[in-house]
């Protein structure tokens, strides 16, 4: 179920996860400045948080095994309903982000709100995650350019023994 109550068919939550995916790997320079750029703003009231806390990380060896629980970390949340410009009902939006950053998680929910309103959902696909991903694409390819470049390949030449 969404927040607002309704079922979420598999494209629908495909796209939740990868909006949430886009805006958690984003800076909160980068979602403020698409905030700044956004016409016509609703009103943000926070409905929780911003604010941080501790999860338990949880690994699996190879994958398939048994769980085990690898450390802390720390994870700041938020969730906010926006109101005005056009929002006939509150709607609202939650994020999570890995580290203490309030700023940037308050702004991920507003964005993960204005993808929940019908009318905004392809506006902040087209101005808001596809360029985040964009972006993201870039600075993945870039960190792994830098990685292969130090790549060493060893040679070496084995002996028959008679």
């Amino acid at each position: 179920m969404s927040e607002q109550g309704r079922p979420l068919n598999k494209r629908a939550i495909y796209e939740r996860r990868r909006a949430a995916r886009a805006l958690a790997g984003a800076s909160h320079d980068e979602l403020a400045e698409l905030w700044d750029a956004w016409e016509n703003r609703p009103e943000v009231t926070y409905l929780r948080g911003p604010e941080a806390g501790l999860v338990m990380v949880q690994g699996r060896i190879g994958g398939t095994g048994d769980r085990f629980n690898l450390g802390e970390a720390t994870v700041t949340r938020a969730t906010v309903m926006l109101h005005g410009c056009g929002l006939d009902d509150g709607a609202s939006g939650t994020s999570y982000i890995l580290g203490s950053h309030p700023g940037h998680a308050g702004l991920a929910a507003v964005f993960d709100a204005l993808l929940a309103v019908p009318a905004q959902h392809d506006r902040v696909l087209a101005e808001v995650i596809e360029p985040l991903e964009r972006r993201q694409a870039e600075r993945d390819a870039a960190a792994h350019s830098d990685a292969r470049s130090t790549v060493v390949d060893f040679f070496t030449v084995s002996r028959e023994h008679e």
